[in-house]
């Protein structure tokens, strides 16, 4: 098997995952949720209070930058353990469909040189009910809307309205 049919095997076996529900890729941790020894995510109440105050904060419309620095006055660590934020870290985080209770898989595709967006490339997954909910739905697509129209690029909104 060369490496292209090896690579090919691979994403179909992926594929097959994310439409079947066994994904373990669903249950990657992210900042405001631990693993549990059961493989689930469940909620982190620090972190997961961290969250919703980004999340808040945003609809409130603060800047990321003043969102940054304001997680850095209170002394809150980045998920990845440092003393700042970084803008692109919070705006990633507001994209998140994970904090709704919700995960939405092949949110991007590999060219083999880089990553993209999935405009509907190939089918995304989402599943629902796939574990507890930090923020609503309504927070969620508030602050969607909220980045749209901010945005330079209106057309470049994440929608919720895909089911599993």
């Amino acid at each position: 098997m060369n490496s292209f049919q090896k690579s090919e095997s691979i994403k179909a076996g992926l594929r097959k995952s994310f439409q079947d529900g066994s994904s373990k890729m669903a249950r990657r941790r992210c900042y405001g949720y631990q693993i549990a020894p059961d493989g689930t995510l469940v909620i982190d109440h620090q972190e997961a209070g961290v969250v919703l105050w980004i999340f808040e904060q945003y609809k409130a419309g603060k800047s990321l930058g003043k969102i940054a620095a304001g997680l850095e006055k209170q002394g809150i660590l980045s998920p990845t353990g440092k003393q700042r934020w970084n803008r692109e870290a919070i705006d990633k985080l507001l994209s998140n469909e994970k904090y709704t209770g919700r995960v939405l898989l092949q949110k991007t595709v590999s060219t083999g040189t880089a990553q993209i967006k999935n405009d509907g490339l190939i089918d995304r997954y989402l599943y629902t009910d796939s574990h507890e909910a930090i923020i609503s739905d309504e927070l969620f697509e508030a602050v969607q809307q909220e980045k749209c129209t901010r945005s330079k690029n209106p057309d470049s909104g994440l929608s919720m309205t895909q089911g599993f």
